[in-house]
């Protein structure tokens, strides 16, 4: 005999998918820092991007709108007489049927039949109060007689789908002994649930339960805390329902509920349970209702379970308002999502949590020694190259000669080397090529006695050094009105990828950031990124030029390069106390301490280029002046081209007196 393996296959369950790809954090990253750097914390940074989503993902904002949605659809469709209805057709067959047959007895005692079509005619008008009269009437009819005993089973299935969603579609054609079986476990589940309320009950008693009962409950509860959630957010929900019919439709059903089965033990054993449930889970709304104004008639389980719907979509309101203290995306109940809004729903919500988590959790960002969040260096590494590169796409459009990365690649080499990236083409440095390989084919179990295979990653190249090393002073303006007309981000964006271009491939220059306003004070990127945007009057160059001829003192063998952001002209200036003088228009004193100031960075060899920002016929006079003492250039970009020219200008600065050419950019 052969035996034959079969698999079985089908949706993975088991939290995140390991096969999943991982999740792109480029956008999202992209987002959060142009957020941050227009002022927003990298907190509020990252849930408004949740909130809005991406190009192609919804966001928090648009499964809470389609949330809202579909609870105001389950409102106006339904309506909740659906079993008053049922029972209504029943009895008014029931009664037709009985008709007919005194109609058609023949042998019928005449005042009988009389009496009999009396108490049919003056049946009242509550169906209820018809029923209950009825319930000791002697049938005629077999099948009048059929008729109203489907009522009494209908309601017993009702009343039981309340409590235990598909027990009406589970009891239709039910006999005495099923019914007797539903008494019984009825009866165990009071009992266990009055043990649990005295803190009386084992793990013992819940697995002997579920072992005996567990086909009634689909939830599969794994213990009995388990059990009393899923029963007692049903029970209230059948509650909600009753407070959500009109007083006359209560009334009707709570008399009528006397009949379900024709067995009060039933109602008695159903009630004995919800007060186990309200005394266990006190928190649920017990109380609260619904307003509904569809057409389509509900029973009460399925009405039951259009309210358990709509509580599970207010809770799905609150946890995608991410409003509450502790509030992250790993709250989201993905299932439920599933349940209501479609498995894509689910997807995209849970690919929003993995970018909280991976923002988070992956060192994009970090909580600094105030405990706020911030961007990690490992953001800043991959937003500047992601900044740089869009400076390199303006960059290439211009023209030129030739592709400067390669122009030094026969000079003196520097000692280091890197990973190598396409288009380089400097020299392998072969050594540490072949060391990457061996590590690497170690690492993945292989000998590398056996032979070697390397790969992209391996590869190193050696730096070349045919320059002179740079001490660059990058001056931003942060006045307020480079915010005020739409230059903060674009000055933000301009350093950040300014200085991933010096951090990454001229490590042996040296940059210093340093902002002025009413004051002028030397940042990191970090800072910079994250400085919000201060209503404070002054462009204070005056102390900016100190600070940069103090940095480039620091560097004496580097050649002093100064790029200076500025859109408007200097009207602050430190005085000899440290405190700084603002005077509207410019005072001429001003002028004259900002002018020496530069006087002096120009004896020391400085090369200076000025990026005027707007089209200020004063600003435009006054750097031209500024450029002119110091032999340097000024240059007018749009706000859009500033970080290309700012780059471009660094790069010139570099390869001054050598044909240079601005395509060096299509190799980033």
């Amino acid at each position: 005999m052969t035996l034959h393996n079969r698999s079985r296959y089908g949706r993975y369950a088991g939290g995140p998918d390991p096969l999943a790809p991982p999740v792109d954090l480029a956008e999202a990253l992209e987002a959060i820092a142009e957020d941050v750097m227009e002022g927003y914390s990298p907190r509020h940074a990252l849930q408004e991007f949740l909130r809005r989503g991406g190009r192609n993902r919804d966001g928090l904002d648009n499964l809470a709108r389609r949330v809202q949605q579909r609870r105001s659809e389950l409102l106006g469709r339904h309506r909740l007489d659906g079993t008053l209805n049922e029972v209504r057709k029943l009895l008014d067959t029931a009664v037709l049927e009985e008709r007919k047959q005194l109609a058609r007895d023949a042998m019928m005692d005449n005042n009988d039949r009389a009496f009999r079509e009396m108490q049919l005619q003056n049946l009242p008008q509550s169906t209820a109060a018809a029923v209950n009269e009825l319930a000791s009437y002697d049938w005629q009819s077999s099948s009048a007689r059929e008729a109203y005993e489907r009522i009494k089973d209908l309601l017993g299935r009702e009343v039981l789908d309340q409590r235990f969603a598909g027990m009406k579609q589970a009891l239709e054609n039910a006999t005495d002994e099923d019914r007797e079986a539903v008494s019984e476990m009825l009866r165990d589940l009071n009992e266990l649930l009055g043990k649990h309320r005295l803190g009386e009950d084992t793990e013992a008693d819940f697995q002997e339960f579920m072992a005996k009962h567990g086909d009634y409950f689909p939830e599969n509860p794994q213990s009995v805390e388990e059990l009393v959630d899923a029963l007692a957010k049903r029970a209230a929900a059948a509650q909600r329902m009753l407070q959500s019919m009109s007083p006359e439709q209560r009334e009707e059903l709570m008399r009528l509920s006397a009949q379900a089965f024709g067995s009060a033990d039933l109602m008695a054993q159903l009630n004995q349970l919800d007060d186990s449930l309200r005394a266990l889970r006190p928190g649920e709304d017990w109380s609260g209702s619904e307003r509904f104004g569809g057409q389509e008639g509900l029973g009460l389980g399925d009405g039951t379970g259009v309210l358990q719907d709509i509580a599970e979509l207010d809770e799905l309101s609150e946890q995608l308002s991410q409003q509450y203290n502790g509030s992250t995306l790993d709250d989201l109940d993905l299932d439920a999502l599933a349940r209501q809004l479609g498995q894509n729903a689910a997807v995209t919500a849970r690919t929003l949590a993995e970018i909280e988590r991976a923002m988070q959790d992956g060192g994009y960002l970090r909580r600094g020694a105030d405990g706020d969040l911030r961007l990690s260096p490992q953001a800043m590494r991959r937003l500047g190259k992601s900044l740089l590169r869009d400076t390199a796409k303006q960059l290439s459009g211009r023209q030129g000669g030739r592709d400067t990365r390669v122009a030094g690649a026969a000079g003196e080499q520097t000692g280091s080397s890197r990973q190598w990236e396409f288009g380089d083409a400097e020299p392998w440095d072969v050594t540490r090529t072949i060391t990457n390989a061996i590590r690497r084919t170690m690492a993945d179990g292989g000998d590398p006695g056996g032979g070697l295979r390397l790969a992209v990653g391996d590869i190193e190249v050696t730096e070349t050094e045919a320059r002179t090393q740079a001490a660059v002073v990058l001056l931003a303006d942060v006045s307020f009105s480079m915010a005020a007309e739409g230059r903060w981000v674009p000055m933000k964006r301009t350093a950040l990828a300014l200085h991933h271009l010096v951090s990454t491939r001229f490590r042996g220059d040296r940059l210093q950031l340093i902002t002025f306003g009413r004051y002028a004070q030397s940042m990191d990127i970090g800072e910079l990124t994250a400085l919000p945007a201060f209503r404070e009057q002054g462009t204070n160059l005056h102390h900016g030029l100190l600070l940069a001829g103090r940095f480039f003192r620091q560097h004496p063998s580097m050649q002093p390069v100064l790029l200076v952001v500025t859109d408007g002209e200097p009207t602050a200036h430190l005085l000899g106390d440290g405190e700084s003088w603002f005077c509207w228009p410019p005072d001429p004193e001003t002028i004259r301490v900002t002018a020496a100031e530069l006087d002096r960075l120009g004896r020391a060899g400085t090369q200076a280029t000025f990026f005027r920002l707007g089209d200020d016929p004063g600003l435009e006079r006054f750097v031209r002046r500024l450029a002119r003492r110091i032999d340097g250039r000024v240059v007018a970009p749009d706000t859009g081209d500033l970080g290309a020219a700012v780059v471009g200008e660094y790069l010139r600065a570099h390869f001054r007196g050598r044909y240079y050419d601005d395509d060096w950019a299509s190799g980033i």
